[in-house]
């Protein structure tokens, strides 16, 4: 399947902004599965400064500096990817859970796919008890690890309530948690944070996943919208394998990864530095299109 995407975010301050500095993580993650035929992004106003890198985890990383003053800041990311991943193994031949877990502390890599960068807490997902007493339940003894973490996910599917008003990016995962209600974040975060405290790596991943419309239905722009799930490690022979808790869903040729991480600090689209006083306002639209064969 082949996506265009077009990802595209305005900022709107009150008072001119005489300068800013940002850091943009919008750009299609390249990894098995996943091939980025084309990509870029467009700033308004044009950036004095550009710089390109990649992070740890393989991220792309743009930081621009815009010098001009400005009331308005936008910002259009716009990629074609393939994606044709290759189809999850049976969930009862991975490993059990006890021993992943003990796998994991006997790693002694420190690259970007080991396990220990998913399985101590990181800055917005602490070793929280209720959720790891939450989790416990789907990880019986010696149960295979893949079919316990679709277990978890598919209760989190169900116990907990999809409610953009209930959560905000800042709401803490204990919050969440005990309102069982909120977005994709916070299933991802809580999801992670219930496996962590079971030993088990689990890591963030935020991306983009294709929505379809209702037969006779025109498909609506800007309908879809940023992404969010986890990645559960498996054992050295299946690696990291990504569970989508918001939609119970093992991923597929549907979802689009942009950035890998240990929560959303790692990986939030963009954040820096603006030198100016006032308010702002934030609307963003994405779509993810298809392109017919």
């Amino acid at each position: 399947m082949i996506y265009d995407i077009r990802h595209v975010t305005t900022y709107h301050y009150d008072a001119p902004v005489a300068s800013a500095r940002c850091t943009l993580r919008l750009l299609p993650h390249v990894q098995m599965g996943q091939d980025v035929l084309d990509s870029g992004l467009d700033v308004s106003p044009p950036p004095a400064e550009t710089a390109e890198r990649l992070d740890y985890f393989g991220n792309r990383i743009t930081t621009v500096r815009i010098a001009s003053t400005h009331q308005e800041l936008r910002v259009a990311a716009l990629s074609r990817v393939k994606i044709e991943r290759p189809e999850p193994p049976a969930a009862a031949l991975t490993p059990t859970w006890e021993q992943i877990s003990q796998d994991a502390l006997s790693a002694t890599s420190l690259d970007a796919h080991s396990p220990v960068h998913g399985l101590y807490p990181s800055r917005l997902i602490p070793i929280y008890a209720p959720a790891t007493a939450y989790a416990q339940k789907s990880f019986t003894p010696l149960r295979p690890v893949l079919e316990a973490a679709i277990d978890l996910m598919n209760r989190i599917k169900s116990d907990f309530k999809y409610d953009p008003a209930a959560t905000a990016v800042t709401t803490p995962l204990a919050e969440a948690f005990e309102s069982r209600g909120g977005v994709c974040q916070d299933f991802a975060h809580i999801m992670i944070a219930g496996l962590r405290g079971l030993g088990i790596p689990a890591r963030y991943v935020s991306g983009y996943i294709r929505t379809i419309t209702a037969p006779g239905q025109k498909r609506l722009e800007g309908a879809d919208a940023s992404h969010a799930w986890i990645s559960v490690w498996c054992g050295p022979q299946f690696g990291w394998l990504d569970l989508d808790p918001t939609n119970a869903l093992q991923i597929g040729d549907d979802h689009i990864v942009v950035c890998i991480g240990r929560d959303y600090a790692d990986v939030s689209p963009i954040d820096g530095v603006i030198l100016a006083s006032g308010a702002q306002r934030l609307t963003v639209s994405v779509d993810v299109i298809p392109v017919t064969r």
